[in-house]
């Protein structure tokens, strides 16, 4: 993982500092761009705190020795929901997002109210009863 981390955070310390040069140079009358090229920058920086996070919670993987197996991952590799139906709730307010963004703020209130219900559907998705999973 620790590959993996650095492949994210260089570009986000380069995105970082396009960022700042673009600002200076276009005067800082120009926010669009200096924002969207920020926010990749951002987008970078997240990923490659999680990866940097896997490394120290997982140590080194297989993946990242020279002499690693394949064998090695096989297993077990995490808990999925193939047959979720909350992301389909969470893409509704999403659309719902955007319509407001198009016909009136008013539409916000109720993606709200739909984002909230699909996230907790979905984190409580394998919940029954107190802790249980």
């Amino acid at each position: 993982m620790n590959i993996a981390a650095k492949l994210f955070n260089l570009p986000a310390i380069f995105f970082l500092v396009v960022a700042v040069l673009y600002g200076i140079f276009n005067g800082w009358e120009e926010w669009v761009g200096f924002v969207a090229i920020l926010l990749t920058g951002g987008l970078f920086l997240m990923i490659g705190v999680y990866f940097y996070m896997l490394d120290k919670r997982h140590g080194v993987r297989p993946e990242d020795r020279n002499d690693g197996e394949i064998i090695e991952t096989g297993g077990e590799q995490g808990v999925y929901a193939p047959w979720s139906w909350w992301p389909l709730v969470l893409a509704a307010s999403a659309a719902l997002g955007f319509t407001a963004l198009a016909v009136g703020w008013w539409i916000l209130w109720p993606a709200i109210f739909v984002f909230i219900i699909g996230i907790v559907g979905w984190v409580f998705e394998f919940s029954r009863g107190q802790h249980a999973h």
